[in-house]
């Protein structure tokens, strides 16, 4: 399947949203920049601020997502000229600006107010998965309003949708968040100075598009099977595979948390002690 309905292509943004979201989502992007900013000076560490460029740097290769999870941002077609604050645009889909203070909302929060307490190893089992029902629940609230007002959509033929919001997205998004968090605060422990911080960068990539195209591998395949051997079935199937995939996975996620400092690993190491500059 994978082929974009005429009517998507053709449907209208809504100015009105789009200035909803620009400048809404960037103004939260300053409070969390601030935030990070504070963080840092108080944990005399650069880990935060890393964090947030990471995730915004990360939404440069938005496009390679829309294409494999059918999302399709909408344009204006009346002639009005430069109506959608964007920036680039590849394979086809025009990028918004806010996309890349989405990425920073959606994954770079848990760093700002759970990264500390997974650095000092003070996050349990109940606590990780609470972080990742609240880390999808954010996603769902976040993408239910955009795909519902006109400002874009999942087009491909999923199935089980919240509104226009196909919930499997938002259980993978909570699920990258995840670990991406968990990724970021073991190089936090592990790296010398906090220049090495900036390993983040390198860290999302991989942790997002491991999630999307590696546990969400199922549901993009069978979203895109060839027309004689798609049915809906496979992706009602696919969906609740990859559902259940990425709950192995945050479960898994809990295996890497770091441990209290000075406390057995799980493979019997010791935990570093703390760093002066933590």
């Amino acid at each position: 399947m994978g082929r974009m309905p005429p009517e998507v292509m053709s449907r209208e943004l809504s100015m009105t949203w789009q200035h909803v979201f620009t400048w809404a989502s960037w103004a939260i992007v300053v409070a969390m920049l601030v935030v990070a900013i504070s963080l840092g000076r108080r944990h005399r560490t650069t880990f935060y601020v890393f964090a947030i460029l990471a995730t915004a740097i990360g939404a440069f290769a938005e496009p390679l997502y829309d294409v494999a999870f059918d999302l399709w941002f909408y344009d204006v077609h009346n002639g009005v000229a430069g109506a959608m604050y964007s920036h680039f645009s590849a394979f086809g889909v025009v990028q918004p600006n806010w996309s890349h203070s989405g990425y920073v909302i959606l994954y770079g929060a848990i760093a700002l107010y759970a990264g500390k307490r997974m650095y000092d190893g003070k996050l349990t089992r109940k606590g990780l998965f609470g972080i990742w029902g609240a880390e999808i629940a954010t996603s769902c609230v976040f993408e239910v309003i955009g795909t519902g007002v006109d400002v874009y959509t999942y087009y491909g033929p999923y199935e089980l949708r919240i509104w226009n919001y196909p919930a499997v997205i938002g259980v993978l998004e909570g699920t990258q968040t995840l670990l991406f968090t968990v990724l970021a605060v073991q190089i936090w422990r592990r790296v010398h100075s906090q220049w090495g911080l900036s390993a983040l960068i390198a860290a999302f990539p991989i942790t997002m598009f491991g999630v999307n195209f590696g546990i969400g591998a199922p549901i993009v395949i069978a979203l895109h099977l060839d027309e004689n051997n798609f049915s809906s079935g496979i992706v009602w199937a696919a969906t609740f595979l990859t559902m259940g995939l990425c709950a192995l996975a945050a479960n898994g996620a809990y295996r890497f948390l770091p441990r209290p400092f000075g406390a057995p690993e799980p493979d019997g190491a010791v935990a570093p002690k703390a760093m002066a500059a933590a």
